[in-house]
């Protein structure tokens, strides 16, 4: 088989897998809920139940008039100040990609809606961290570092996640004993 076959070979193999790769999972907050505050969701319990990664796409789905949904800080968060806001959404479907690991801090600014425990902590862990290793006991931090809001309206090309490493690999073999010929 001469090169130029071979190389044809090598990149029909490499596409075929990892195509699967690049989109991450999709996740509707609240599932079937949605994002509200009259079903009374248990959206830390939703957001416990979840592995999220970099390139998953999270979506808020509420009703505009009564709902919105805006980032913030931790400090805010905990307190439920929706003063300062990294970005705001209100269009009642609103898609965000995870561009990079981190906390991801979402509240609704309608009054008493974030108290009555209409907010959620989207937490991606660093692709390098075992997601298999025993939680880490966590203390209160007495300040959470700033996240940069996710540019434009929260939709956008989703990257590679962690779950390419092995893939990477395998394809680097596959392409070595194509070559080896």
């Amino acid at each position: 088989m001469g090169v130029a076959m071979r190389l044809i070979l090598g990149i029909v193999v490499f596409i075929a897998l990892t195509s699967s790769l690049i989109n991450g999972e999709v996740y509707t907050v609240g599932a079937s809920d949605g994002w509200t505050s009259v079903s009374h969701v248990d959206y830390k319990h939703w957001a416990d139940t979840k592995q999220f990664h970099v390139g998953d796409i999270i979506i808020f789905r509420y009703n505009q008039e009564f709902h919105n949904v805006i980032q913030v800080s931790y400090e805010n968060y905990k307190a439920c100040n929706a003063t300062n806001p990294f970005v705001t959404y209100a269009t009642g479907n609103d898609s965000i990609t995870i561009k990079y690991p981190g906390h991801f801090f979402y509240i609704c600014s309608f009054p008493q809606h974030c108290q009555s425990g209409q907010k959620v902590d989207i937490r991606v862990p660093h692709p390098l961290a075992p997601e298999s290793a025993a939680p880490q006991p966590t203390l209160p931090p007495t300040s959470a570092p700033r996240i940069p809001p996710v540019p434009g309206n929260g939709t956008g090309s989703s990257t590679l996640n962690s779950k390419c490493g092995f893939f990477t690999v395998v394809v680097l073999a596959v392409f070595t004993s194509i070559f080896a010929y």
